[in-house]
């Protein structure tokens, strides 16, 4: 049986999350592995109503309040969809996760990064991907790009332009801190190119 493996997807709505997540799917199935897609919040029923709250709640959400919503559905997620399937040998492909948290919760809304961390990492008993890819691109890029694509009310896109300028240093202070578990691509670059730069990291893991 195929060693299990975990790739999370990380960056700013408007990223290109999803479109990579797609071609990294695909690239994985020609390559003979089994793969589970998925995303945080509702990657399961249960987080399918905590999506709702944290994501399209029209009126206010205390930061301490988001983050263990958030860190909630993570626990449920990891235990009844992302373990089992590593477990199976399965790559798991997931849009957001653990670093989404520090940088959202902990630097967007100015909370504690350490405690926002200690959080997650009990919720799921220190899991921790891979590999994660970080697609960096500046929120005025992002913006750009997100009023072509949005028909929905999303609380953390409402935010202003200095929370979004909090997040993206604080996944690139992230990535710095652990290289080796990090790649970072300029989600500027074409689709295709930022394809195969992720699935020639993604290689030697298989």
């Amino acid at each position: 049986m195929s060693r299990g493996l975990f790739v999370t997807l990380e960056g700013g709505d408007g990223s290109g999350k999803s479109t990579q997540a797609s071609l990294l799917e695909q690239w994985l199935a020609e390559h003979g592995r089994a793969v589970l897609r998925t995303r945080e919040p509702g990657g399961t029923p249960v987080g399918v109503e905590v999506r709702e709250i944290v994501l399209h709640h029209r009126g206010d959400v205390a930061p301490r309040a988001e983050a263990l919503l958030y860190a909630a559905d993570r626990a449920h997620h990891v235990a009844t969809v992302v373990r089992p399937a590593i477990a199976r040998g399965d790559v798991v492909v997931q849009d957001r996760y653990v670093d989404s948290s520090v940088a959202y919760q902990g630097a967007g809304r100015v909370l504690d990064a350490r405690e926002v961390r200690a959080l997650s990492d009990w919720a799921t008993e220190g899991l921790m991907p891979d590999l994660t890819v970080l697609l960096d691109l500046p929120w005025d890029v992002a913006q750009g790009r997100l009023q072509d694509a949005r028909t929905r009310y999303d609380r953390l896109e409402a935010e202003a332009g200095e929370f979004h300028a909090r997040v993206r240093d604080a996944y690139l202070g992230l990535a710095a801190a652990e290289p080796e578990r990090f790649l970072v691509v300029d989600a500027t670059l074409p689709v295709d190119e930022i394809a195969a730069r992720i699935s020639e990291r993604v290689e030697p893991l298989l």
